[in-house]
């Protein structure tokens, strides 16, 4: 009932910028928190920032100073602008999105994106 869709994924040079896009469709009352994870071969799945409705966002060690999360809440759409990319930042990408649906009894709904692949290197 909740489509997300990615964009923005690439291959980048150490130190460049990649802007991700996520947009969130469906039976949706209302969104609540969104985020970017990531998840690297033969890592677990990190958070890596979070933004709630109100705007209050959260990042990771290695994202704070680098990493940029927003939303647009007209079009249910959350961005991270990733700047000062590293090697180390090489991962699948994923958004998520928190929230309540428009349907019978207002359920809470989890959603996940199929991510996007994110390569720095040179």
């Amino acid at each position: 009932q909740v489509q997300l869709v990615e964009s923005g994924g690439g291959l980048v040079q150490p130190g460049g910028s990649l802007r991700l896009s996520c947009a969130a469709s469906g039976s949706i009352f209302s969104i609540n928190a969104m985020g970017w994870y990531r998840q690297a071969p033969g890592k677990q799945r990190e958070s890596v920032a979070t933004i709630t409705s109100g705007g209050v966002t959260n990042y990771s060690d290695s994202a704070k100073g680098r990493f940029t999360i927003s939303r647009d809440n007209a079009k249910n759409t959350v961005y991270l602008q990733m700047n000062s990319l590293k090697p180390d930042d090489t991962a699948v990408y994923y958004c998520n999105v928190r929230g309540v649906l428009a349907t019978t009894g207002r359920p809470v709904f989890v959603s996940w994106a199929q991510g996007t692949q994110v390569t720095v290197s040179s």
